[in-house]
């Protein structure tokens, strides 16, 4: 189909300078003429600071990817792209989920659920998890199978390629200041050698409560899809020191 502007979405998480988690909106920028992305802005809810709104940039000579960026590199993934044409031919429909693009400290993370919804039945079925790290775009059952993949067996090549595929979050500015500088990036980073029994564990709390927090979302269950949400922060920045360790 024709491409569509990226919504906001709400997340709880903690700010690049923030004093704890927090209740936000987030929105991805990309050039008018270009796909890349070149800030984030988030628009924040709680206390005091409800509707400030800050923007962070990425450094001008990183290439960072946008939202249709990596949904080109779903496409044309040899892996995962025909399972998908497949599924559309099978008298089912395959929905695409919002792309999420979370940062996490210094690197992005891309996540997509993908639905299948058979013709005979209203409610669609959360069937794969699309997760984008870096070089790496794969597809799994589980949001727990995508990132021990990621994760837990790209040591070789990070080591190879991560002077040219990292990928950094830029320095916070208030949102309408002249001067914006940025922070340098830092290298997308790797698990030490092979996934440790607590990495898996984590993957696997963090597939569960992604999933929950999908099923409230469709039931339209706010205070458990918040609840998850808060789950899934603390569980993330878990995840991203074991990896950076």
């Amino acid at each position: 189909g024709q491409p569509q502007p990226m919504e906001p979405y709400h997340v709880i998480m903690q700010l690049p300078e923030g004093e704890g988690e927090e209740f936000i909106l987030i929105l991805p920028f990309t050039p008018e003429t270009k796909n890349n992305m070149i800030a984030w802005m988030a628009a924040r809810s709680d206390g005091d600071q409800y509707g400030e709104m800050l923007l962070y940039e990425f450094p001008k000579r990183e290439l960072v990817y946008g939202p249709s960026q990596i949904e080109a590199r779903v496409d044309q993934n040899p892996n995962i792209s025909p399972q998908l044409t497949l599924w559309d031919q099978e008298g089912s429909r395959v929905i695409r989920g919002d792309l999420l693009v979370i940062p996490i400290e210094q690197s992005l993370l891309y996540v997509e659920p993908i639905y299948l919804q058979a013709e005979t039945e209203g409610l669609p079925e959360l069937k794969r998890v699309i997760v984008a790290y870096g070089d790496q775009v794969v597809m799994e059952e589980t949001l727990e199978g995508a990132l021990v993949r990621i994760f837990g067996e790209r040591q070789a090549v990070v080591e190879a390629e991560e002077a040219d595929e990292s990928v950094g979050t830029g320095n916070p500015e208030e949102l309408g200041d002249a001067d914006r500088p940025s922070l340098p990036t830092a290298s997308a980073r790797t698990a030490t050698e092979g996934a440790s029994a607590d990495l898996t564990e984590l993957a696997k709390s963090l597939s569960d409560a992604y999933e929950q927090a999908q099923e409230a979302l469709q039931r339209g269950d706010w205070d458990t899809y918040g609840q998850k949400q808060r789950e899934l922060e603390g569980l993330i920045e878990q995840f991203n020191q074991q990896v950076g360790n």
